[in-house]
């Protein structure tokens, strides 16, 4: 059973998520009201996925993002914010979060939000995707550089990137789902990467991925 520490500096929201989760299955290992918190609680609970406030007080949810995943690699984080504002996406993405959610989305797809990330797969709000791509496309100087991968492997990298899913590169290119996925499992040891949106973002830091391409 996924095992998740919810993070929220609202004792009301914290219930309600809790009721959400338990009641899809989910097993809420603890609770925080602030950042510190949070960090000091992640670190008692061992949880598989942080679900994380952004806004909150004495230490917000990027920089315990980011203090949570130096301590433990191997734990998922999913923020959630009321605040539809590309700087939190970015930020977050950047420290580490395997997902960022707003706070109206309905309960099954909070459950369902859960479980991708601690299946090690990346989530974002469908309308946040394209424009945190287009923000790190937006940088005029490639800031990161790619070790050698074969033409396949760039080729599935790519598409990542620009959105598709596994079964989307599957027609794609003519392959099976799961040899992409093999592909992109091969992807993340390689580079040494936690899940699909840093994937998608170092495919765009490197320049392999260009500002306006598009999934066509």
């Amino acid at each position: 059973m996924t095992r998740v520490l919810i993070v929220d500096d609202q004792e009301l929201l914290r219930g309600g998520f809790r009721l959400i989760l338990e009641h899809g299955g989910l097993d809420v290992v603890g609770e925080a009201g602030d950042g510190l918190a949070a960090v000091a609680e992640a670190a008692r609970t061992r949880p598989d996925v942080v679900l994380m406030d952004v806004r909150m007080p004495r230490l917000d949810g990027i920089e315990a993002t980011r203090r949570i995943i130096a301590r433990q690699p191997s734990v998922k984080v999913l923020a959630l914010t009321t605040f539809d504002l590309d700087e939190y996406v970015f930020e977050s993405v950047r420290a580490g979060a395997s997902g960022f959610l707003l706070k109206d989305l309905a309960p099954s797809d909070l459950v369902r939000a859960v479980e991708v990330v601690a299946r090690g797969d990346a989530m974002l709000a469908p309308r946040l995707t394209r424009r945190l791509l287009d923000r790190f496309a937006a940088a005029p100087v490639p800031s990161a550089s790619l070790p050698a991968l074969t033409d396949r492997e760039a080729e599935v990298l790519r598409l990542v990137a620009r959105g598709l899913s596994n079964g989307e590169i599957a027609a794609r290119l003519f392959l099976s789902e799961a040899t992409v996925k093999t592909y992109v499992s091969r992807l993340l040891i390689k580079l040494g990467l936690r899940d699909r949106v840093q994937l998608a973002v170092l495919a765009y830091e490197s320049g392999l991925v260009r500002a306006g391409e598009s999934r066509g």
